[in-house]
């Protein structure tokens, strides 16, 4: 898949009494851009779980904090699908300031069953969309 890039502006509530982003909001605006991402494939969540019992959740993640974004800076979040297999995702995602390199981690996604909270295979459909996205 080539790169999605979602801007996000950081906001005041996103910072701390310095106006710093708070580290946990990069989670956030990781989360934001992988939903943009997935909705730019045309998979709106709800629909996901309404109509295929299945939802993402995080696995796990390694994050490398680089530089700090401040208040009223308009970032690109980037998200790269590194592997799309069984009944997990993996992401690379890295967080820019123009071309300055803020944030950076990969972030394993993983597929349940929306009504046992097990892991499901990722929907074939999503699969196909995604090899057709590389």
């Amino acid at each position: 898949m080539t790169d999605f890039d979602w801007p996000i502006r950081v906001y005041y509530e996103d910072t701390d009494s310095g106006g710093v982003v708070y580290h946990s909001n990069y989670l956030n605006f990781m989360e934001r851009a992988r939903t943009e991402w997935l909705r730019s494939l045309g998979f709106e969540q709800d629909k996901l779980i309404a109509d295929h019992q299945c939802i993402f959740a995080v696995h796990s993640m390694q994050l490398n904090f680089r530089r700090p974004a401040k208040f009223n800076d308009l970032l690109q979040v980037r998200c790269n699908i590194i592997n799309a297999s069984g009944a997990s995702f993996e992401f690379e995602q890295k967080i820019y300031r123009n071309d300055e390199l803020l944030c950076d981690g990969t972030v394993k996604v993983a597929c349940l069953d929306a009504n046992r909270f097990r892991p499901k295979p990722i929907p074939s459909f999503i699969l196909t969309e995604i090899q057709s996205e590389r």
